[in-house]
């Protein structure tokens, strides 16, 4: 009979009855000891291996060059190259969308986007030598479009528009263009004072790993407008790109062996040269003189007139556009993109550090970096380049593909930076490759960032509805107010914050289309004040893994990676 079986505990033999009664020799084999009902195993049984979860680890592996260790000399200088080519796209979408607007000829378009390179290149020197250290690429941000766009349409240039000549539309671009430095060089000096006296590193103190997520996460995934919607504009051209992309780096290195790291290091230097080929083939076919314009603007390579416009040799030199004007109203929406540009940058720089192989940066390192990003906008200012600068999310992209996180690295795609921008037709022949390709390679690169953001999640309790609600509403809200106002932006033509203050319109704009700010925003405020227990909330955020990283000296790896050059420490010592 079962319940007999069940009782026969003492012989071991209860495997017709309720093991779970059977309290003699059956019990011995069970790892759950005698309370055990679920029958998993006996003393006959096979024993389950334990799965333990995956080991937290502070410095990511498998990185094959970190911060400090340069790859050879020859391979140094073809990995700074494809830095170089990987900035392309912003360096020349933000001054094409500008310039004509302004009453710009392609003579200034070429113009401008060689000054934005050349400060992009001395703004990269900066930060990788007394900045934050890490391998990050300075460049010009989006954040300050519409801050930009709010000077364009001021009523006090309405009446250069045309039909009023040739002459009148360059005078109109040099008096907005000297506004625009204006608002630039009074916002460097503020975001210098918020870098360099501390404050920056103050407002870092309050994010923990939680909400460190949203913030790296949706400094990658809030670019997505770059990618595959910009890629399908001339999917001739964008569809073989990332397919290639992805198939030389990913795949074809599981077929191929070779002693050098030759598909993953270099697949966008083949791609990008085999497709630029194909799209010039087919522009000088005449493939595209049949199509409407914006298809050609997107497909041709000769379309943006930079060959023609650029001049052989153009050295950039400040306050070539005349003397810059002010408006308070103006500098207080452009003082708002230098906080978005912070937080977007210290997302960015978080990033890098975790793919260079680096400890987590100290908050004062972080500081750091955001007035070294002061002296950036100073450059760009002075030097007229429209927008301020970021540190790139597509170049740490770069830095994960490649898995090579060297600092000399970097500094060599610097130098090209400030070379091509010197040589302009040279420079003008690689910024003509259609805005397609690239926007293919971000598909793949600002994944990679926003999947930095997602590792840290190992440093927190999923395992609580507090964390799962922290990360959902955050996501989500990061998503969808951002979203809510372009759409609004795209259908009126106007921000949904309609006050009799413009300025005041364009800082809340500014700061709620950036998804990155609203989701680290949303998290903050979240993770602060739902608290449990002290102890308990720190742990469940994470904050007892990162105070150990969050001041300089408390990690002896923090000179390791940070510290300044030349003995520098000692006159400026971190925090």
């Amino acid at each position: 009979m079962a319940g007999n079986g069940g009782n026969g505990g003492g012989n071991g033999d209860g495997s017709n009855g309720d093991r779970g009664n059977g309290g003699g020799n059956g019990d011995r084999g069970c790892k759950f000891g005698p309370s055990c009902n679920c029958g998993c195993c006996c003393v006959h049984g096979p024993v389950l291996e334990e799965i333990t979860p995956h080991p937290v680890k502070e410095q990511l592996p498998g990185v094959r060059y970190c911060i400090n260790s340069p790859p050879p000399l020859l391979e140094t200088v073809a990995l700074g190259f494809q830095h170089y080519i990987i900035t392309l796209g912003t360096t020349v979408l933000i001054p094409c969308m500008f310039v004509n607007q302004m009453g710009g000829s392609n003579v200034e378009k070429a113009k401008v986007i060689q000054s934005l390179l050349f400060v992009s290149g001395v703004n990269t020197l900066f930060q990788s030598l007394f900045g934050t250290r890490l391998p990050s690429v300075i460049i010009g941000s989006y954040s300050y479009i519409i801050p930009m766009m709010s000077i364009l349409h001021a009523k006090r240039y309405h009446r250069l528009l045309e039909p009023y000549g040739e002459e009148c539309s360059h005078h109109r671009f040099e008096r907005t263009m000297r506004s625009m430095q204006g608002a630039l060089l009074v916002t460097s000096c503020f975001q210098m004072l918020v870098g360099f006296l501390g404050v920056w590193r103050n407002v870092v103190r309050f994010v923990t790993p939680l909400s460190m997520v949203p913030l790296i996460t949706f400094t990658g995934l809030g670019l997505y407008y770059l990618g595959f919607p910009m890629l399908i504009k001339c999917a001739e051209a964008g569809v073989p790109e990332l397919i290639l992309v992805v198939f030389i780096s990913q795949y074809l290195p599981r077929y191929v062996q070779t002693k050098r790291y030759l598909c993953d290091r270099f697949a966008i230097m083949f791609s990008v040269s085999f497709v630029g080929v194909l799209s010039l083939i087919l522009t000088e076919s005449g493939a595209y003189n049949q199509v409407s314009l914006n298809r050609q603007a997107s497909c041709r390579t000769d379309q943006a007139g930079l060959i023609t416009g650029a001049s052989w040799i153009y050295i950039p030199y400040p306050f070539q556009w005349g003397r810059p004007t002010f408006n308070p109203g103006e500098t207080f929406a452009m003082m708002a993109a230098a906080i978005v540009a912070s937080f977007e940058s210290t997302g960015t720089f978080l990033a890098t550090a975790r793919y260079g192989s680096a400890t987590p940066v100290p908050t004062s390192i972080l500081s750091r970096g955001v007035g070294w990003l002061g002296i950036g906008t100073l450059l760009s200012g002075m030097f007229g380049t429209i927008a301020g600068p970021t540190a790139s999310v597509q170049n740490v992209g770069f830095l994960a593909m490649t898995r090579v996180g060297s600092r000399r690295v970097v500094q060599v795609s610097a130098g090209f930076m400030i070379f091509f921008s010197v040589l302009g037709k040279f420079g003008a022949f690689f910024a003509s490759i259609p805005l397609p390709i690239l926007a293919a390679l971000y598909c793949i690169l600002f994944g990679y960032v926003s999947s930095a953001g997602l590792g840290l999640l190992q440093y927190c309790n999923l395992n609580i509805f507090r964390t799962k609600f922290i990360l959902g509403c955050s996501f989500f809200l990061g998503l969808s107010i951002p979203q809510y106002f372009r759409e609004h932006q795209l259908t009126s033509g106007a921000s949904p914050v309609h006050t009799h203050s413009r300025w005041f319109n364009d800082v809340i704009t500014v700061i709620f289309t950036s998804h990155a700010t609203v989701a680290v925003l949303v998290a903050v405020i979240l993770d602060r004040t739902l608290t449990r227990e002290a102890g308990e909330s720190r742990k469940d955020s994470g904050s007892h893994w990162w105070d150990k990283f969050s001041l300089y000296t408390r990690d002896v790896r923090s000179d390791d990676f940070y510290k300044l050059p030349f003995n520098l420490n000692k006159f400026f010592p971190p925090l």
